[in-house]
């Protein structure tokens, strides 16, 4: 058999976090200050009191959910006439039941009053999370914020007037290729570990996991079960938030990946606001990556930066003077090396104030100021058809441009975005995903979810829908 590399986030046991140390606590360290051994004493210096100082910040996550499961006997219509099982699976007569599925995952107490961040994998559709401290106590926690597009999700334990051991973050743009870095977790549930190694890279940007692709790349050991830990720096402050490994066993093979501090940073700030969701800055225009076709096209001498593909009108971009088929190259002094590290560089800006882009327009370099501010909100009117049609069974959106931005789509989009489609459901079986976008019935254009449930109610022997999916456009036809 042959084992392919693959990179693993989403895992039944999972837990981690990620430490770095000298024996005392010094102030943040310079390039200047960086330095190798110098003598045998100096190699024998040990890790433990930082392990010490941050260990107790660092906890276990336990989520649990329940969900419907059936025996496929009771698909079968003969099985049910000669047994006398009424209904389907699920139904009555006993033919469906509950089942409580677990996983584990590692969180880190970023707050005293008690707030933990965490891979929002470990705890997606959990009905029930505690958190176990290092101290053995268990305790309950709530789910205050879950963002997808990071695969991070904020926890605040269940406990009045307490004050918990917290990490404090860093700069995590001040990280450098070489720095030692410590990882403490649960690998494969053997209990609490500590394993150290060096940062391999710093901005990671073709990873896959996420939407924001910037990842700091360590060669410390992580395994299975230290998602969702903590990886800090020689001051013992956060720098990242442990996530993937690429393997080919399973096991560590030295390349694992953590979601930078400063994004972390940015969904901690959301949750103590008192927000659901992440507010982050809206730029309003579709950037594309630079092809080496793209890149001789423009004189360049390599592919670089993030081209600008559209740009939505009366948005930040569009009143900060950016066009069609400028080069973004910077973002306040930072280079831009590709479109993921673009989007990250923009999402981690804090709302408010101006953000200068370095841009390349015919050849000539310039700079622009684009305003700091969050996409516009429109009521979403989230509903769910229960009308018998094709649309049975999906839960849709109002499209506005803070969910276009959200779901990454095109700004221009017009229609009622897919937001779920339920397992089993009439729209499921007829292929419906979420992130379609359904533009028209019966050559009737829809443009509020309210539009699509009175369509949905009809009565009509013929269904004509069109949809957008990936951008492309499709008609299909469904008998009634």
């Amino acid at each position: 058999m042959i084992l392919r590399p693959q990179l693993i986030f989403g895992l039944k046991v999972l837990a981690a976090a990620g430490l770095v140390a000298v024996v005392a606590f010094p102030p943040e360290a310079s390039a200047q200050d960086r330095r190798v051994p110098t003598s045998p004493g100096e190699l024998r210096l040990s890790y433990a009191p930082v392990v010490q100082r941050v260990a107790p910040a660092v906890v276990n996550v336990y989520a649990a959910k329940t969900v419907a499961v059936s025996n496929p006997l009771f698909d079968d219509p003969i099985f049910r006439r000669f047994f006398g099982v009424p209904g389907g699976p699920g139904g009555q007569g006993g033919q469906g039941g509950e089942q409580v599925q677990r996983s584990l995952g590692s969180g880190v107490l970023v707050d005293p009053s008690g707030l933990v961040v965490t891979n929002n994998h470990v705890i997606d559709g959990a009905d029930q999370v505690k958190v176990s401290l290092a101290d053995k106590r268990e305790i309950e926690a709530e789910i205050v914020l879950k963002d997808s597009r990071s695969d991070l999700a904020v926890l605040r334990l269940k406990a009045q007037g307490e004050r918990f051991p917290a990490l404090e973050f860093a700069d995590s743009d001040a990280l450098q290729v070489g720095d030692v870095v410590l990882a403490i977790g649960n690998p494969f549930a053997v209990g609490q570990t500590v394993t150290h190694g060096i940062v391999s890279a710093v901005a990671r940007t073709q990873v896959g996991i996420t939407d924001y692709q910037f990842f700091i790349q360590t060669d410390a050991a992580i395994n299975p079960g230290n998602s969702g830990g903590a990886l800090v720096d020689l001051g013992s402050h956060l720098v990242g938030i442990n996530t993937a490994i690429f393997s080919r066993s399973g096991g560590s093979q030295g390349i694992g990946f953590a979601i930078p501090a400063n994004m972390v940073k940015v969904v901690v700030a959301s949750a103590r606001s008192g927000g659901s969701t992440v507010k982050r800055p809206w730029l309003g225009a579709r950037l594309q990556a630079v092809t080496p076709e793209i890149a001789d096209s423009l004189g360049l001498k390599r592919p670089v930066g993030a081209l600008v593909a559209t740009v939505t009108e009366k948005s930040p971009a569009a009143r900060g003077g950016l066009k069609t088929g400028d080069l973004i190259v910077a973002i306040d002094g930072q280079t831009v090396d590709d479109q993921n590290a673009f989007d990250y560089r923009f999402a981690t800006k804090a709302l408010g104030g101006n953000a200068q882009l370095g841009i390349v327009r015919a050849g000539k370099e310039a700079k622009l100021n684009v305003a700091l501010e969050a996409a516009p909100e429109t009521p979403r009117d989230e509903l769910v058809i229960k009308a018998r049609s094709p649309f049975m069974g999906m839960k849709v959106a109002n499209i506005s441009p803070a969910l276009a931005d959200e779901l990454r789509l095109d700004a221009s989009a017009e229609g009622v975005i897919v937001l779920e489609v339920a397992d089993g459901s009439l729209a499921q079986n007829l292929g419906f995903r979420p992130g379609d976008i359904i533009a028209a019935v019966n050559n009737e254009k829809i443009e509020r979810t309210r539009d699509l449930e009175r369509v949905a109610k009809e009565q009509v022997r013929r269904w004509t829908i069109t949809i957008v999916r990936g951008g492309q456009q499709i008609s299909v036809t469904f008998g009634g």
